[in-house]
């Protein structure tokens, strides 16, 4: 493994985590601005919006300017999202930091993934993969702790954006300054309808569901969990955040542990105890009244969750192993999930004045990994 280049890639997957901060920040903003579980959901639905608008015209874009600076680009957006609550609080400001902090994702998503296989080819490419959205946990771990420390420290849980700005400068640096081979590519048949008619590929198709459901349950969860605290035990938003890094913390743990495992065993096998691991949480969930079974059950879902995206995208950019960059991009498309589960959730919830009802929402997506585990090969 060359280091020299894997370490700045990393880094980048850091500030990939930084989408996540959208969990807490929409309770926080709910608070401030005395919104409705309805209202409130437009913020990370709307960070995920642009994963639909963003995801396919990134992959075309890649075959245009590469891999490198197309990460580049993601990260400047990235940055200038992050500076802008710095100057103010307002709605209609957030809504704005919102978006762009989506659209940089969506382009981050979309070109850091395929840039791992830049340098790491083969059979290590999902544990790699595992071992990036390990330290992007890291980075949606602290977020709620940075926020929660700030709101007790200063009054101002927004500290967490200009430190996560300051990071994001940091990584535009470095990976500029490193030296990674850029990639062939075909760009006679990469265009849109190329990229689309890749839909029609039965295991891509599936493969693009079960990332919507993936990212639509670790969105549903980042912001209904603390909910469940608040509705269930009447704890303060401060204390309920703490949910979040739960979360985060199982899913670390996850990921990390998805590096090793995912090295020497089925990826089949792993998928399907994830899944069942997720399913159990979710149903914990229901019923769930008391701090430590609903922290149990927020474990198990993080813990579950957090190998399920790069076997999906590793299985599918091997499927279709020519075809990476627009793959990359369907698959990150699907993270438009992100978007219609919390609506769905929102709406459910406000319909039957309870959190079950985003529960019973994210229960679908969970039922669908389960059935998709069928699908999954052994290895790639």
């Amino acid at each position: 493994m060359n280091y020299k280049k894997i370490l700045p890639i990393l880094l980048c997957f850091f500030a990939m985590g930084f989408v996540d901060l959208v969990g807490i920040a929409t309770n926080y903003v709910k608070a401030d601005l005395q919104l409705s579980d309805t209202a409130a959901n437009i913020f990370p639905s709307l960070v995920f919006f642009w994963f639909l608008i963003c995801s396919v015209p990134t992959g075309v874009l890649m075959n245009k300017i590469g891999r490198k600076n197309t990460v580049l680009i993601s990260l400047i957006v990235t940055f200038a999202s992050l500076l802008l609550p710095v100057f103010g609080e307002g709605y209609w400001l957030m809504l704005i930091s919102f978006s762009l902090l989506g659209i940089g994702n969506a382009l981050m998503q979309v070109s850091l993934n395929p840039l791992v296989s830049n340098v790491i080819t083969g059979d290590r490419l999902a544990s790699s993969l595992t071992l990036g959205q390990f330290v992007k946990a890291i980075a949606s771990f602290i977020a709620p702790l940075i926020a929660a420390w700030g709101a007790a420290s200063f009054g101002y849980w927004r500290i967490l954006f200009p430190i996560f700005s300051v990071i994001s400068l940091l990584a535009i640096i470095i990976l500029w300054g490193t030296s990674i081979t850029r990639e062939q590519v075909d760009n006679n048949n990469s265009g849109f309808k190329a990229c689309f008619a890749l839909l029609g590929d039965m295991s891509i198709l599936l493969a693009f569901l079960g990332i919507m459901c993936h990212v639509g349950i670790d969105v549903g969860t980042n912001v209904t969990a603390p909910k469940l605290l608040i509705e269930r035990l009447g704890m303060s938003l401060e204390e309920a955040g703490f949910a979040t890094s739960i979360y985060f913390l199982f899913r670390t743990i996850g990921c990390l542990s998805g590096t090793f495992i995912l090295a020497k065993t089925s990826a089949k096998g792993f998928f399907a105890v994830s899944t069942l691991l997720m399913l159990a949480g979710m149903c914990g969930l229901f019923f769930a009244d008391t701090l430590l079974l609903i922290y149990i059950c927020v474990a198990l879902i993080g813990f579950g969750n957090s190998n399920i995206f790069p076997i999906i995208l590793s299985q599918a950019m091997m499927h279709k192993p020519e075809k990476k960059n627009e793959v990359s991009g369907l698959m990150i498309m699907g993270l438009f999930g992100g978007t219609l589960f919390p609506l769905a959730m929102g709406m459910a919830s406000d319909a039957i004045a309870s959190q079950v009802g985003a529960v019973t929402v994210m229960m679908v997506g969970v039922i669908y990994l389960c059935l998709m585990t069928l699908r999954i090969k052994k290895s790639v």
